[in-house]
């Protein structure tokens, strides 16, 4: 009899064995076939959706601010001082470029000059040789006696040479111009302009040489001309600060009264920048 009954339970006891163990032999399949799955082929992403790169307008910026002047005391007492700033924000496509200058200067205790220029150049593709851009600019001359002179154009340029040492580039647009003077009537044109700008360093960067020169003859009338040259010495002490000299021409032929159409200066200073 009891080995009846032994008998009878001992499926059942197998059965319950079987129940209880099947959840942690299932669990051992599972985990081994996770193991066998190479973790490179869940962890790398698609080669379609992988993140690209964000694309920026302006990756670069150079900047320098310069301080020009000179003084003299006795017979005459003569004050000038021109505060100019160099700013470029470039990238792959476009380069944004802004010259703004402010110059002061008395004689004798009397104000000579006390005028303002900013100006905006917007430049396409300007890393190739031949590139697009506009430009605008806004000026002001006690000087000249202007009260507000406003200007904006696009126009094309070919960059001649561009080496480590030595940069030169022509440009040539066409401009609308507008100058209210103090006195004289509003006189609006079209001029063309055409400039000439270059960098040039020497003796591995210790001595440099800029000039920029534009000519700007009014299309509607020729005898209205106008330009501007600026050429300057530098030399670098260091990568931030250089010592300079410069030599600044400039021609209007439609003056007021009593104001020469000619003006020269030669100014010494320094400029600041990682340009």
């Amino acid at each position: 009899m009891k080995n009846l009954i032994c008998f009878r339970f001992f499926p059942l006891a197998v059965l319950v064995m079987l129940l209880i163990t099947a959840p942690a032999w299932a669990q051992d399949v599972k985990t081994d076939t996770l193991k066998v799955l190479p973790a490179d082929s869940v962890a790398a992403p698609k080669p379609d959706t992988a993140v690209l790169p964000p694309r920026v307008l302006i990756d670069t910026i150079r900047y320098r601010l310069i301080g020009d002047g000179n003084f003299t005391r006795g017979n005459v007492n003569r004050s000038l001082m021109v505060l100019r700033a160099e700013l470029i924000f470039s990238g792959p496509v476009i380069n944004i470029a802004t010259n703004p200058r402010f110059t002061y200067g008395k004689q004798n205790g009397v104000l000579a000059e006390r005028d303002s220029y900013v100006d905006l150049f917007v430049d396409v593709f300007k890393k190739r040789k031949t590139y697009v851009f506009g430009l605008a600019a806004l000026e002001t001359s006690n000087l000249r006696r202007i009260d507000l002179r406003q200007m904006a154009g696009a126009g094309i340029g070919y960059r001649v040479i561009r080496t480590k040492s030595h940069d030169l580039s022509l440009t040539d647009a066409l401009l609308y111009e507008s100058t209210n003077f103090f006195e004289k009537a509003t006189v609006t044109t079209v001029r063309n302009s055409f400039r000439i700008k270059g960098k040039h360093s020497f003796l591995s960067d210790k001595f440099r040489f800029n000039h920029l020169t534009f000519i700007q003859p009014a299309l509607n009338d020729l005898s209205n001309m106008r330009w501007n040259t600026i050429l300057s010495a530098e030399m670098p002490l260091n990568k931030w600060v250089t010592l300079r000299t410069s030599f600044e021409n400039s021609y209007e032929s439609v003056v007021e009264v009593g104001r020469k159409r000619t003006d020269s200066r030669i100014t010494f200073g320094i400029s600041v920048g990682n340009k």
